[in-house]
């Protein structure tokens, strides 16, 4: 049997609104954080800190790859790595940002990141490795946050689209570096030594 919606006159839609208002002076030291908001506000937080470990721990990853490629393949790919490094910093950057915004403080602890991260760190020497550890890191990425994004669903709606928008990215990235398993040859051309 389908539910009648209740009837509102304009007027009891204004009561509401004045119960919002007085609301909004008296708790203003919350900044964004009203009574609307559904979520647990202290475990989006610890989420947030972990999926910030997570870019940072894909930041360095990246950057080391970066710096450490090698091979006649290693020009390309290195670009690749460096643009990705970039992207995830700017992943860091918008989840210390919203932490913030929810009144929380961003863990930037480097003695703890590795284990908060869900991604992990890696040093692969060989050019075809870097580029599989950086898939798999993705896919943690695109898993994870798929999940959080179906957590936090309508309860936090500004934070669901950050997720959102950071797994968009990490697919293209996932993308991306599939690509180059396809194009570069299994030994990655080491043997033509380094070309950068």
């Amino acid at each position: 049997m389908r539910q009648e919606r209740a009837f509102c006159t304009v007027a009891d839609f204004l009561i509401d609104i004045e119960t919002i208002r007085a609301r909004a002076r008296e708790e203003m030291g919350k900044g964004p954080v009203t009574d609307a908001y559904g979520a647990d506000l202290a475990r989006v937080l610890q989420v947030l800190n972990e999926a910030l470990a997570t870019e940072i721990v894909c930041t360095l990853r990246y950057k080391r790859h970066y710096y450490t490629a090698s091979g006649i393949y290693s020009e390309p790919v290195a670009a690749e790595f460096l643009e990705h490094a970039q992207e995830e910093q700017q992943h860091a950057d918008k989840l210390a940002q919203r932490i913030v915004q929810l009144g929380g403080a961003p863990d930037f602890n480097p003695d703890t990141l590795t284990t908060r991260a869900h991604a992990e760190y890696d040093a692969s020497s060989d050019l075809i490795e870097m580029i599989k550890e950086d898939l798999v890191a993705e896919r943690v990425a695109i898993a994870s946050y798929t999940e959080i994004i179906q957590w936090l669903g309508e309860d936090d709606p500004t934070t669901r689209r950050v997720f959102e928008d950071l797994l968009a990215q990490e697919e293209e990235h996932a993308d991306d570096l599939r690509g180059l398993l396809a194009r570069i040859p299994p030994d990655g051309g080491s043997a033509a030594g380094r070309t950068r």
